[in-house]
């Protein structure tokens, strides 16, 4: 007889969803974590508290540079940065206790250690007190991802951080080079250029954001150039040197290899992240990996092992919250007996920058690249009404849809709370609905969603206010 129906490995997103969903469905379930708090990256050092400094920096911005517009005037905004981190580290606390509770309510087993598996069905969990061994008819890796690291650039947490040590400065830095053009490297640049800091961003290829719609792309790195971030595009860096309080850089260029030579006060290693699979012994298992080191899994989240089942940041695809969490629940349902499926088509992927940048689906060039015969509708939001009177008139909303049958193929949002407006297209778009569909819905008036609505009505070029 086993200890439990199914351990879950990992108590990020994925993990403790799949753990809650699995007690919910009356199995016996334990959930293992290493760190000494629940809720993975996420929750402690990605997410949330990257969110949360981004609004705090927005407000900051406001406060300081757009109050006049509004007749409100201000002497003196100042910023205290420690009170800044307090209140983000009491949002993270709120969260992850909160995840002890959940666990406590659905009578899951919470174990605190590092977990090895020893055969298909008995696994070891090593804490600093004690090693104990249990065993489980399913078992589910949630282990997530971590920074990815480069030869030659030796990350200290101090001056050349990841995102953690981002998270966590003790002062405004006068100068930040971010590496890598990508979703994290845009929202921590953001967050501590509005906060005073000088930011460079240094990406290898000729673009940002490589896998967003060209067209958003291009907008986007406006945006943030208006904002005085600067860019560094087909450029790599080669070398890093501490000394004396900066970091000297030295970037490369791809065109003609000319290099760069220049000092900063902070680097951000940013350039990707990797699948934590070292140490769970998987290879005396048969787990399989592929050759980024993910685990590989068929459409049930099975890995080559029959009763071992993998899903978020350690299988491939995107790596984000919301998909590990909708895996973590369709994994176990399967597990469980029950019909259900992910439609990978439909994940949204949003940058929390101020605009934000939301997209589903496909983008111009794929369907360009797929020979898909589709069409295009945006609209403008300073066409809209909800946008002007908050001020926040930047970016469009764009809406691909199939040039025959009409079914929405892909969105993409550029502008203030693109985030929440992305849903209803997703779930148009989980539906089956085309933009005629959207297009014929009532929006409420004065809303930006009525963006949308628009640029569902352009699609046939019937847009009513441009």
């Amino acid at each position: 007889m086993t200890d439990f129906d199914v351990i879950v490995i990992g108590a990020g997103p994925g993990g403790y969803v799949a753990a809650i969903r699995a007690a919910q469905l009356g199995m016996k379930v334990a959930c293992i974590e290493k760190e000494a708090t629940l809720g993975g990256t996420c929750l402690n050092i990605g997410c949330i508290p990257s969110k949360a400094l981004l609004h705090s920096s927005e407000k900051f911005i406001e406060f300081s540079q757009h109050t006049e517009e509004h007749g409100i005037k201000t002497s003196k905004v100042d910023l205290d940065l420690s009170k800044l981190m307090q209140r983000k580290e009491k949002i993270v606390k709120q969260l992850t206790t909160g995840i002890g509770f959940l666990f406590k309510k659905n009578k899951i087993t919470h174990l605190s250690g590092t977990a090895s598996f020893i055969d298909k069905s008995t696994i070891s969990i090593k804490s600093a007190k004690e090693e104990k061994k249990l065993s489980a008819n399913n078992f589910i890796i949630a282990t997530g991802s971590s920074s990815m690291e480069r030869p030659g650039i030796l990350v200290d947490e101090k001056q050349i951080v990841t995102s953690t040590g981002a998270l966590s400065l003790q002062s405004v830095p006068k100068s930040m080079l971010v590496i890598g053009g990508g979703y994290i490297g845009l929202e921590m640049g953001s967050v501590w250029s509005r906060l005073g800091t000088k930011v460079m961003v240094v990406e290898k290829l000729n673009r940002i954001v490589p896998n967003m719609d060209g067209e958003i792309a291009t907008q986007f790195m406006k945006s943030l150039q208006k904002q005085n971030l600067t860019f560094k595009l087909s450029h790599k860096v080669t070398d890093t040197k501490v000394n004396k309080g900066n970091v000297e850089v030295v970037m490369q260029s791809e065109a003609d290899k000319k290099e760069v030579k220049e000092k900063f006060n902070i680097v951000l290693m940013s350039i990707g992240r990797k699948p934590n699979t070292g140490g769970l012994n998987l290879d005396k298992i048969g787990v399989k990996l592929n050759d980024q080191k993910a685990i590989e899994i068929n459409k049930e989240f099975k890995t080559s092992v029959d009763n071992i089942y993998a899903i978020g940041d350690v299988v491939p695809g995107p790596m984000l919250a919301h998909k590990a969490e909708e895996e973590g629940v369709a994994c176990v349902e399967l597990i469980n007996g029950q019909k259900t499926h992910m439609n990978y088509d439909t994940i949204p992927a949003i940058v929390y920058t101020n605009p934000e940048v939301a997209s589903v689906g496909k983008t111009e060039e794929q369907l360009k690249e797929s020979k898909v015969e589709y069409k295009v509708g945006k609209f403008p939001f300073v066409a809209n009404g909800r946008a002007l009177t908050t001020s926040t008139s930047e970016g469009f909303v764009k809406i691909l849809a199939d040039k025959k049958t009409d079914a929405i193929l892909g969105a993409h949002i550029i502008g203030r709370d693109a985030g929440q407006l992305i849903a209803e297209i997703v779930t148009t778009m989980e539906f089956g609905g085309s933009a005629e569909d959207i297009a014929r819905i009532c929006h409420a008036h004065p809303t930006t969603s009525e963006a949308v609505k628009e640029a569902a009505m352009n699609v046939d070029g019937r847009a009513i206010h441009i």
